[in-house]
């Protein structure tokens, strides 16, 4: 005789995680800057404890993307491609010709003590790992697929074309192709196999908490500190800013009516982008002056962003009766799965 069962956990670790939206990813980025703030010397024991929690973060989001990519069929790859050209317009585009913009009038210094420099790396990338997290739990296959608009504004690439007026126009096109390549490669494998598909489904819950431990490591709290009050109101204005853009984008775009909300998941800044100022103002000495204090600031919005977009997403979708959580069969990745016992 078979009966179903819910697998009970003594501490409801999991559960918990995933009553906050986007906890499965937020939760461990927070744990992995404490250490990497604190406990530095954790993460230099070296062997397996220093390649899982500390660099494990670029092999597992391709391990996610490679997954992400396998369930893109064939006949779901138009409104990825819309998803993604919406994201990218709203998220990237929009949000850095204005602070070019502004920048036309405003110098380098930018405004209130916030440069040019660090407002253009704030507003125009997008974390793609809390967007998978997100999206795993509310979205649909299009809104997974549309990771690959984090895997093209990811890092110093669009800010540094949208900066061309300063020498920074020349891009390195192979790095962007080897962003794509996993994504592409899980939708030839996904669209050949079915059954690969099914078996990479829970992978999403196995990598998503292990590489953001490994990218929260990144983030030094005394920066995030440093960064002071400019950083975090710069955060908090650039997820309302660039989350009203996107939102509107899945409105009057891709016409998803109440769950339009999702798109404010995408108002966010990538992890990595703290390295962003450093790469710029070395390709362009004129920038050198604002690196640091850009840095700072970059920094500090990761983490308010990273709060503040998931939960004001969620917030958006309840409010307009839009919050619907996937079934764990099918392929959130957020929700646990139930065991049959006979």
């Amino acid at each position: 005789m078979a009966a179903e069962s819910r697998i009970k956990s003594r501490v409801p670790l999991f559960d918990g995680m995933n009553k906050i939206p986007g906890g499965l990813m937020l939760i461990p980025l927070i744990l992995g800057s404490i250490v990497g703030t604190f406990f530095p010397g954790f993460l230099e024991m070296g062997n397996f404890t220093t390649a899982l929690f500390k660099d494990s973060a670029l092999p597992l989001i391709g391990v996610l993307i490679f997954a992400t990519g396998m369930q893109i069929t064939l006949r779901t790859s138009g409104p990825v491609l819309a998803t993604t050209g919406t994201i990218l317009l709203t998220k990237s585009i929009i949000p850095a010709t204005l602070v070019v913009l502004l920048g036309s009038f405003t110098g380098l210094d930018g405004v209130l003590g916030v440069s040019i420099l660090a407002l253009i790396v704030i507003m125009d990338n997008s974390n793609g790992g809390l967007w998978l997290a997100f999206t795993g739990r509310y979205g649909n296959s299009s809104d997974r697929g549309a990771y690959m608009a984090s895997a093209m504004n990811d890092g110093p690439f669009f800010s540094m074309l949208f900066l061309g007026a300063a020498g920074l126009a020349d891009i390195p096109v192979t790095l962007l192709i080897a962003a794509i390549i996993p994504l592409l490669a899980g939708v030839i494998v996904g669209n050949l196999d079915a059954r690969w598909t099914e078996i990479m489904r829970p992978v999403p819950n196995i990598v998503i908490p292990f590489f953001a431990f490994a990218l929260g490591t990144g983030i030094n709290l005394g920066n995030v500190v440093s960064g002071g009050l400019s950083g975090i109101l710069v955060g908090v204005v650039a997820v309302l800013i660039t989350g009203t853009f996107a939102y509107f984008g899945y409105r009057w775009i891709l016409r998803r009516g109440k769950q339009s909300g999702i798109g404010i998941a995408s108002a966010t800044t990538a992890g990595n982008a703290i390295a962003t100022p450093a790469i710029i103002a070395g390709a362009d000495p004129s920038f050198a002056p604002y690196m640091e204090v850009a840095t700072a600031q970059v920094a500090s919005a990761v983490l308010v962003s990273a709060v503040f977009a998931p939960l004001l997403a969620a917030w958006v979708l309840k409010r307009q009766a839009g919050l619907q959580e996937n079934e764990p069969d099918a392929g959130s990745g957020d929700e646990i799965a139930e065991s049959k016992t006979v």
